[in-house]
């Protein structure tokens, strides 16, 4: 079933309107969805039979003893971003001339930005534009989304947003995953993983909203990363605080921004209603996933002891849940 086209808003079209044609469109993406979901799912013959492979996620963190996070305060994303990136040394600091950037977003939903599901297009582009501007050879933009990946960049605005700054969407086909098992893991063994935009990256960059979640409490930064997972993954909502260590476990990015501009404080992931939006008007960046999420749980009016898997990936190793040890830098944009 081919998915209606995204419908632009007018002049004649109130936003009521276009959330409510908006969420039609996304019942009947979401039917492609199922047919993409199954495509991933396919295993090679015998796999099962093997034993696991060590997923090849490249480690992409800084170990330089630079500044690890920064709080902004503020309502524009690019300028907050900016102020953010400055605070932590600029942009020079994690992206060399000649780089090969890779953005992993959160576009899972095919909703319009305003409702605060997916990553903010207006945040990503900027990303693109900084990372091109401090030399970068070239920036793609990831996401392996639960409803039809083409449909869901395009109504999001990241694809078009992507493109106009410059960079390059990547549309994760069946061909792009790899089998591969976390070292030391328990769920993640032979299972298909997003590696095939990681290949030749040197930087890697994971970018995500602030959202209620009803299974893991908080959907943030490391959170985001379930969108490198391919196959029938919604089975690991079982064990979402485990496998939510796992993903800590197998991806360490350059840095990650989480966007809580506007958070979620209901009904997440997938929200719905501008009545689930809380103006919280604050952007968190870091080289410490695990501190950035702690303190992103204090805009839900959570603390770190309320989601488990902070304090499972810390006694990983991971990072700290005692984000003030950190020391971080507060700005306003």
């Amino acid at each position: 079933m081919k998915p209606p086209p995204p419908i632009p808003p007018t002049a004649d079209m109130n936003r009521r309107d276009f959330l409510q044609r908006s969420v039609r469109a996304g019942g009947a993406i979401a039917l492609t969805g199922g047919l993409a979901a199954w495509l991933w799912d396919r295993r090679r013959p015998g796999q099962s039979h093997r034993e696991p492979a060590v997923a090849s996620v490249p480690d992409f963190s800084l170990r330089d003893g630079g500044r690890p996070l920064a709080i902004v305060m503020g309502r524009d994303r690019a300028a907050m971003l900016r102020r953010g990136l400055d605070a932590l040394g600029g942009i020079g600091r994690f992206i060399r001339p000649g780089d090969r950037v890779l953005v992993k977003v959160n576009a899972a939903f095919a909703t319009p930005a305003l409702l605060g599901a997916t990553s903010h297009p207006d945040l990503v582009a900027e990303l693109v534009r900084q990372c091109l501007g401090a030399g970068a050879a070239g920036v793609a933009v990831t996401d392996n989304p639960i409803n039809d990946p083409e449909s869901c960049f395009m109504l999001t605005g990241i694809g078009p947003a992507v493109a106009a700054a410059g960079g390059r969407l990547h549309v994760p086909r069946a061909s792009d995953f790899t089998s591969g098992s976390v070292a030391g893991g328990r769920l993640l063994r032979n299972w298909p993983i997003l590696q095939a935009p990681l290949r030749g990256v040197t930087k890697l960059i994971g970018v995500a909203p602030v959202k209620h979640h009803a299974r893991a409490g908080a959907s943030m930064t490391l959170k985001n990363w379930y969108g490198l997972l391919g196959g029938r993954r919604n089975q690991f909502h079982q064990d979402i605080n485990g496998i939510i260590e796992e993903l800590a476990m197998l991806v360490r990015p350059t840095f990650v921004v989480l966007d809580g501009t506007s958070s979620m404080m209901a009904n997440g992931p997938t929200g719905g209603s501008l009545a689930d939006l809380k103006p919280t008007n604050t952007m968190i960046l870091g080289t410490d996933g695990v501190a950035v999420d702690a303190f992103g749980a204090t805009l839900l009016g959570r603390t770190a002891a309320d989601l488990p898997y902070l304090a499972r990936a810390a006694a990983r190793g991971i990072g700290t849940v005692d984000f003030a040890t950190l020391n971080p830098i507060r700005e306003s944009a």
